[in-house]
């Protein structure tokens, strides 16, 4: 790119646009920063409640409950049996076909 062509001002318009279209502009903007900026338009009445029910449950509850015994031996072993597969299932060798198609993207 030559300089000269960079530094051309030639076909740029500075003209202002008229002050109707800025006003316009601006009301648009304001009426857009408006309904982006207010946090309680995220949730519904409805959704707010639900969490601030469940939220007031989580933390009122294991207060008035009696304590839970502890889970039997077996069934705290199905976490670990989870784990354990999903690392042999990572560390197991793919086929052929999946072979030829991650090399392809490599």
């Amino acid at each position: 790119m030559d300089v000269g062509e960079r530094n051309n001002w030639k076909n740029v318009n500075f003209n202002r646009p008229p002050a109707k279209v800025l006003e316009n502009s601006k009301h648009e903007l304001r009426r857009t920063q408006k309904r982006l900026m207010t946090p309680a338009s995220y949730f519904s009445l409805e959704s707010l409640v639900l969490m601030v029910g469940l939220t007031a449950s989580m933390l009122i509850l294991p207060l008035v409950l009696p304590p839970l015994p502890p889970p039997p031996f077996m069934l705290l072993l199905i976490p670990i049996g989870i784990m354990v597969l999903l690392v042999v299932l990572a560390f197991m060798p793919s086929s052929s076909k999946a072979k030829d198609v991650t090399c392809t993207f490599m």
